[in-house]
């Protein structure tokens, strides 16, 4: 056993090899255990909350390689009618696999206790998908709000879808990006799927 050295009121550095071992016990991220100074170059079993992912090219995404992505969805055997809520913080995809019964809104918030506004921040975008079964007479995404705002998106082809298409499945496809404090710009489009 060595004399121990005192850290509070060391006045000189002290070389790793003079550390006791219990100070270099390992720490486990995810599945990966990690020692004083180890190199890890790959993490497993990580949740991450918010996290921001930058290259070495002046905070660009230059030098990031995602291998594969998943996406949270909502499958329910309900129909799209009146208001859907599309949660966005719990999902990204909602499929109704009930026939849609009626035309609806859909309402964009964070979920059910945050707002949209302060679930994203300014000058960001998020992408969702919302699929709806058709029976034999169908409907259609008749309104978009967010925070139960009224938004006029720009919808592809220039104009806006008036009816569903029976016997099939329609997606559609928003993109939101958020320009300021409750302002936001929006793209749709609609896909049938038979």
């Amino acid at each position: 056993m060595g004399v121990p050295n005192t850290f509070g009121n060391a006045t000189t550095a002290i070389p790793l090899t003079q550390l006791d071992a219990n100070f270099n016990t390992p720490a486990t991220i995810g599945n990966t255990t990690v020692g004083l100074g180890n190199t890890v170059t790959s993490l497993g079993n990580v949740t991450l909350a918010n996290p921001i992912i930058t290259g070495a090219n002046n905070g660009s995404y230059a030098n990031v390689t995602i291998t594969t992505i998943q996406e949270p969805a909502n499958v329910t055997a309900t129909a799209a009618n009146s208001t859907v809520n599309f949660d966005i913080l719990s999902n990204v995809v909602q499929y109704f696999t009930s026939n849609a019964a009626g035309n609806w809104t859909v309402n964009f918030r964070g979920n059910a206790t945050t707002t949209f506004n302060n679930a994203v921040p300014n000058n960001t975008s998020i992408s969702a998908t919302l699929m709806t079964t058709q029976g034999g007479t169908p409907y259609y995404n008749s309104a978009i709000t967010i925070d139960g705002n009224s938004v006029t998106p720009k919808w592809q082809g220039g104009t806006a879808p008036t009816s569903g298409n029976a016997s099939g499945v329609d997606s559609y496809t928003y993109v939101i990006i958020k320009t300021g404090s409750n302002a936001y710009t929006a793209f749709a489009s609609q896909t049938q799927f038979k």
